[in-house]
């Protein structure tokens, strides 16, 4: 057992209730397609490494994460460990994984969100290494947010800030300061909520699709359907076209 726990903030992909912003554009289909493959690429990136322990924490609380992980990656399945959220909101469940890995007796605790699928294990170990000097490691992310968080101990620098807002990595910044609290950021990345977050990852993967083999592999699938398919905008519209009639 390592000393620090990779967490992934992670859902059930259900239909409708997946990545529901990019879905307006894309369709429930294509998002719960999409979002598989940003939980096996996560998983193939992260699991069984000496550095860290792969945790997964997933949303809803019924859902039996451990079996659908085992359908999707049957070969990881088993180097990896599963529990639920626990929260009304989205502060409260991320303080809550601190604490719980604190009482798994682990030394850093190193959380991401399940939509950066292009995040890479060298970031990982940026964080891991900042926390011998940072009380409190952020991963900006260029929606005003952050993707990573890490940290030796459970500290509160989450009650009272607006998730899912622009101003939550200065907010939380701000909160670790007050008390006293070193922080150290990591480089930005951005993470998939919306179509032109989508156009950028696949212009990225474009160029460098061992980042994320299976959401490559996703984007050039929907490349080779379209003749005429230049971006996934046009992807878009197409498919929701074709879904009117």
């Amino acid at each position: 057992m390592s000393d620090t726990a990779l967490v992934v903030m992670a859902r059930y992909p259900e239909k409708g209730k997946t990545k529901t912003r990019l879905a307006r554009t894309i369709g429930d289909d294509e998002a719960l397609h999409l979002y598989r493959a940003f939980l096996i690429d996560l998983a193939q990136c992260f699991v069984n490494q000496e550095d860290f322990d792969l945790h997964w924490a997933y949303a809803p609380t019924e859902a039996n994460y451990a079996s659908f992980m085992a359908t999707l990656v049957p070969s990881l399945a088993k180097y990896m460990r599963y529990f639920p959220q626990e929260g009304a909101d989205l502060g409260v469940r991320l303080h809550a994984v601190f604490k719980e890995m604190q009482k798994r007796a682990f030394h850093n605790t190193i959380v991401i969100g399940s939509d950066v699928p292009h995040i890479g294990r060298d970031i990982v170990a940026n964080a891991r290494k900042a926390l011998d000097e940072a009380d409190v490691v952020l991963g900006p992310a260029d929606d005003g947010g952050y993707y990573l968080i890490a940290m030796r101990e459970p500290y509160d620098v989450f009650s009272g800030i607006p998730m899912s807002t622009d101003v939550v990595m200065q907010m939380t910044m701000n909160l670790a300061h007050q008390q006293g609290l070193k922080v150290h950021l990591l480089q930005p990345l951005f993470d998939i909520d919306e179509i032109t977050d989508l156009l950028r990852l696949a212009e990225l993967l474009e160029q460098d699709s061992p980042l994320a083999p299976a959401t490559a592999g996703y984007l050039t699938r929907i490349r080779n359907l379209h003749d005429d398919y230049s971006n996934l905008g046009s992807y878009a519209a197409t498919f929701n076209l074709h879904r009117a009639h």
